[in-house]
């Protein structure tokens, strides 16, 4: 590696500074082409030496970090492989005790040169234990001239060393001395935050910042270093959002504002309930969204079961008493299927537009996805083109060229991150105007996540469950520690099915010939000890359970390889009570609503996400019984995965559980990595734990950007801000 005195400009390669070859690896390995990234990727942590250690007290830290002070007694070089392998040993004394230390290969010649005998130095390394002997190998170590005094030894004892982030062609060291080369160049670093802000908030400069975060003397460097950097990503991001709120602001929309007397005055007489306070307020927000000249950009989060779907609906139906139409966008088939057949049956004739028997006041609401035939889909594109269909509830197949509408006003997206930036893109294009926008997820997201990955998405949450909802018991089922508790598991299913309800049994994979390839692939396995374990596969699962536990019960399957037309009758048949049980994978973790299900058996829960199992159970308990959810699981009491097991028993609180899978998972899966396609741009800021830092940034981007939407008065922000928006994540936060 080559270091110089030149200092090297922040934007020029690598390869100028450091030789081809590290730069070959830092690029390849990390990522890092620039002495600006270099300067951008952090310690993740430091190590201390540490207070000096007595060579008398050594044997009580193997394997620590140790500092002592000693002179040298003996220094020899031993060869080996004859003659080829050389090594240094040092023996050394401080007056209570002597110690090893061991230098190898092309490292031995500087120490030979300077550790001689009657020298005295700091030596800083690893505690080891070699032939029965301690020793410390490869340390660090700083001479003592005879006037050294008590500072300099408190100097280097106390010093912090930072690890960085390394690969194995490229050890951490390695990488520091590195970070030394262009260590310089952190002076020329432009500073994106607005002078006023680092200056009211009491933040170091960027240079100071980099130069404290790389080479801190104290651990207070460290803690001033991260803050200011924490800003800087915190704050660069939301004046991105900012923007985009600002650019949303300035477009034209159609507002839609609903009749009164019309559609959902008509809709809202039929509902058999009252709406929750939580679904009025959040239906107030939308509808006041609605009838604004500009596009609505609304994210509408909420508990499983809190009604979602019905806000979503009068929204729809607000927009067609305005003349528009509105389109709903799901994820799959299934859900598609199960939405269009919820709405209509709660619209009744008013979903009948235009049909014999249908309402004055009513629309047609269509179906349309990629399994229809021919003639259904003609009549269906027909039906949206001259706007006789004013809601249309659909699969990607609303996303094809050939699909028109007559007046696009609202697009429903429906589970969003199911869905790539350019599918929801696609469809918000087809209006004539800009269509309103709501985001619909069922997957509580904490308040930080919301303002960071939903940032130009205004928030609405519904944490209030309808009246008459009942409370879901969720339990462990360990089945290899105590078989008999599964046994007890399918006990239960037969008991709720004799009281006239109905289950699901949800498994991990289908077990059809392609996926017992990619499961066995994936395994590697002996077979005899998957025979041993609980079945995890749909089909296997059925055909056991038909034979097995639940024999003379009628037991279907459920899964996406499925013909579309046998998943929907697979579905339609299980809403109207002919099947007693449903073995399926996660296409029923969303949107699916059979009231009459009381209980859900998970096979092998730890195979899913925290989150995931939350969404799952609340597929029961959706009518006036009580729900339980059986957390099937194989893995040992003491498991990290039985402990997120335990958390999803322990509480009903969405959000909670959130936090917690957010706590298990990588920053980059939160942060739209998936739909981006980009690493996560955040290396210091972490989502949950600087709550705090990210509400302040929001505010102090939305002032920054409204006082300066251009930022013509803050170049070095804007440089800042061409660095995070690389193309494929503008396209991300532009459509999102």
């Amino acid at each position: 590696m080559v270091c110089n005195e030149r200092v090297p400009a922040l934007d020029e390669d690598l390869k100028k500074t450091l030789g081809p070859a590290t730069a070959k690896v830092l690029a390849e390995q990390l990522g890092l082409h620039t002495a600006l990234d270099l300067l951008h990727h952090y310690p993740r942590r430091y190590a201390e030496r540490g207070e000096l250690t007595s060579l008398a007290d050594l044997g009580d830290q193997l394997d620590e970090h140790v500092t002592v002070v000693a002179q040298v007694a003996d220094a020899r070089v031993h060869t080996f492989n004859g003659g080829r392998g050389r090594r240094l040993e040092v023996t050394i004394t401080d007056g209570y005790g002597r110690l090893q230390l061991v230098f190898f290969g092309s490292g031995v010649h500087k120490p030979h040169k300077d550790l001689l005998p009657g020298s005295r130095a700091m030596f800083a390394g690893k505690v080891g234990r070699f032939n029965q002997r301690l020793q410390l190998s490869h340390p660090a170590y700083e001479l003592l001239g005879a006037d050294a005094g008590a500072s300099a030894v408190d100097a280097f004892a106390n010093q912090l060393i930072p690890i960085y982030p390394a690969c194995a062609k490229l050890e951490s060291w390695k990488i520091a001395k590195a970070v030394d080369a262009v260590l310089p160049s952190a002076q020329e670093a432009a500073d994106p935050l607005p002078p006023a802000l680092r200056e009211g908030r009491g933040l170091l400069t960027l240079p100071e910042a980099l130069l404290k975060v790389h080479r801190p003397r104290t651990k207070a460097d460290v803690a001033q270093a991260r803050d200011r950097l924490k800003w800087d990503e915190a704050f660069v991001l939301q004046v991105a959002l900012a923007r985009r709120r600002h650019a949303d602001s300035q477009l034209p929309a159609v507002p839609r504002r609903p009749a009164p007397g019309g559609l959902l005055d008509a809709f809202d007489a039929r509902l058999p309930f009252t709406l929750t306070e939580g679904q009025q307020a959040v239906s107030r927000e939308i509808f006041d969204d609605l009838a604004t000249e500009h596009p609505m950009h609304r994210l509408l989060q909420g508990e499983v079961g809190s009604g979602k779907t019905l806000v979503a609906l009068r929204a729809m139906l607000a927009v067609v008493d305005a003349g528009g139409q509105a389109a709903m966008l799901a994820p799959t088939e299934v859900l598609a299927q199960q939405h269009h057949r919820s709405i209509t049956e709660m619209m009744g004739e008013l979903a009948e537009g235009g049909m014999l028997g249908g309402s004055d006041l009513g629309t047609k609401v269509v179906l349309l996805t990629g399994s229809m035939g021919a003639p259904a889909r003609r009549q269906a594109l027909l039906d949206l083109v001259t706007g006789e269909a004013g809601i249309v509830i659909g699969t990607h197949a609303l996303i094809e060229d050939k699909v028109q509408f007559h007046d696009l006003g609202l697009v429903v997206v429906d589970e969003q991150h199911r869905f790539g930036v350019e599918q929801r893109d696609a469809l918000r294009s087809k209006g004539r105007q800009p269509p309103h926008l709501l985001v619909m997820t069922a997957t509580p997201i904490p308040r930080t996540v919301a303002m960071t990955v939903f940032g130009d998405l205004e928030t609405s949450v519904l944490d209030q469950l309808p009246a008459g909802r009942s409370p879901i018991a969720t339990h462990v089922v360990p089945a290899k520690d105590k078989p008999h508790f599964l046994t007890r598991a399918w006990e239960r299913v037969r008991e709720e099915v004799e009281k006239g309800h109905q289950a699901y049994v949800v498994c991990p994979r289908i077990g059809d010939e392609e996926d017992d390839k990619k499961a066995a692939k994936a395994a590697g396995s002996p077979e005899d000890e998957a025979e041993k374990r609980p079945p995890l596969a749909v089909l296997e699962t059925a055909e056991k359970l038909r034979t097995g536990p639940l024999a003379g019960l009628a037991v279907e399957v459920l899964h996406g390889r499925m013909d579309p037309a046998d998943k929907d009758d697979a579905m339609r048949r299980f809403a109207a009570g002919e099947v007693q049980v449903l073995v399926a994978t996660t296409v029923i973790e969303v949107g699916v609503n059979v009231p009459n299900s009381t209980v859900m058996v998970i096979m092998d829960a730890d195979r899913f996400g925290v989150s995931q199992l939350h969404q799952l159970r609340g597929r029961v308990g959706r009518g006036s019984a009580p729900g339980l959810c059986l957390l099937v699981s194989e893995m040992p009491e003491a498991s990290p995965a039985r402990a997120r097991l335990a958390a999803v028993a322990a509480t009903l609180d969405g959000f909670e559980l959130s936090r917690i899978d957010l706590e298990q998972r990588r920053e980059g899966d939160v942060l739209g990595q998936a739909q981006s396609g980009v690493r996560s741009s955040l290396r210091m800021l972490a989502v949950i734990e600087d709550e705090e830092i990210i509400a302040q940034a929001r505010e102090e981007a939305a002032r920054t950007v409204a006082a300066d939407p251009e930022l013509e008065h803050l170049p070095a922000l804007r440089t800042a801000l061409d660095a995070l928006l690389d193309e494929e994540r503008e396209q991300y936060l532009e459509k999102g």
